[in-house]
């Protein structure tokens, strides 16, 4: 997942990052005030926003008020020194989806984050199963019909990727825009190479990785019979 991270205490922000990175498997962009977040939001695509109300300039308040005016719906989940019943019902009402009080255990951050997205894509099209394919997001693994798929560092993040963008085209720099920023070695073409690996282990899978041309990947039901 892609998340965007709105927050001007540098220190808590490099912290966040590393640590959804480790433990997650997040990719975690830092915005350090609200003017940089928005004009990012309007040319980027994020699968969340974790967003500090106490902001300078423009507070996370406005900012919030401005991408639900402009219909952006991508999920919100604002962290808070306050945690009083108006404040939670404010925040709510604003436009968040979810707020997390200060200070947190990364553990639960993480789980905030994974339900936020899981329900902003439709319980009727769930990002986390498909086919006989399901991942696990406690064990960070993926198993096949109960049986868990070996695959490499590259191949699950490529894959987890796919999974949660099920049914929707995803570009191969989409691709490598939510896998981890430290792989300096992998490109476009690296890309190609682990769908390929992918396709060969997922045959048994229920599901399928389609090449939509000029669009990139789709990861799908494999057709029955």
């Amino acid at each position: 997942m892609r998340i965007l991270l709105v927050e001007d205490e540098a220190e808590l922000a490099r912290w966040l990052t590393r640590s959804l990175a480790r433990h997650g498997g997040f990719v975690a962009d830092w915005a350090d005030d609200a003017e940089l977040a928005e004009r990012r939001l309007q040319v980027e695509e994020f699968d969340a926003v974790i967003l500090d109300l106490g902001l300078p300039g423009m507070d996370g308040r406005t900012f919030l008020a401005r991408m639900r005016a402009r219909d952006d719906r991508t999920p919100v989940l604002v962290l808070t020194a306050r945690d009083s019943l108006a404040e939670r019902i404010g925040t709510l009402h604003e436009g968040a989806d979810d707020f997390l009080r200060k200070p947190f255990i990364i553990e639960e951050l993480e789980a905030r984050l994974v339900a936020l997205v899981r329900r902003s894509r439709g319980r009727e099209h769930p990002r986390l199963a498909l086919g006989g394919l399901v991942l696990d997001t406690g064990a960070q693994r993926f198993f096949e019909h109960g049986e868990p798929l070996a695959l490499s560092p590259r191949e699950f993040a490529v894959l987890k990727v796919l999974l949660q963008k099920s049914g929707e085209p995803v570009s191969k720099q989409q691709i490598l825009d939510r896998i981890s920023p430290d792989d300096r070695d992998i490109n476009l073409e690296a890309v190609e190479v682990i769908v390929h690996r992918l396709r060969k282990k997922l045959v048994n899978s229920g599901v399928r990785i389609e090449t939509l041309r000029g669009m990139g990947y789709c990861l799908e039901p494999a057709d029955e019979g």
